[in-house]
């Protein structure tokens, strides 16, 4: 099992910046974040949860909804099991709830097996 914990959310003015954290876990064998592709999700109110970003094992693929393209970085530190979304330029439609994801395969982040419970953002002046 992998248990994966959101951090970082809150409110902010139109234009601001926020570093989400996702500090991933595991029982039984040690977990090594580097087997695992990871991505960060949204779901806005009164919308569907959609995908945001996520990055493969390597970091060497990663996708950005055109929502977010040249505003969010995803990020990972596979030695500490840790994945970051910084957040930049944000606007009232990015808040939300923000969870991260992972899951085994690359093909299958866009319905991952692991999520977290996820952090509230949100964008308001």
């Amino acid at each position: 099992q992998v248990q994966l914990v959101e951090s970082g959310g809150g409110l902010v003015q139109p234009g601001g910046s926020l570093r989400l954290s996702c500090a991933a876990s595991g029982s039984g064998l040690q977990l090594s974040l580097q087997h695992y592709a990871v991505a960060w999700f949204r779901q806005a109110p009164g919308k569907e949860r959609e995908g945001i970003s996520c990055n493969s094992m390597s970091g060497g693929d990663t996708y950005y909804a055109d929502s977010v393209k040249g505003r969010f970085t995803i990020s990972r530190d596979n030695a500490e099991n840790m994945v970051y979304l910084q957040m930049n330029s944000l606007k009232p439609e990015d808040t939300g709830v923000y969870y991260c994801a992972a899951d085994l395969g690359y093909s299958r982040i866009k319905s991952p097996q692991y999520w977290g419970r996820g952090t509230q953002v949100a964008v308001s002046s």
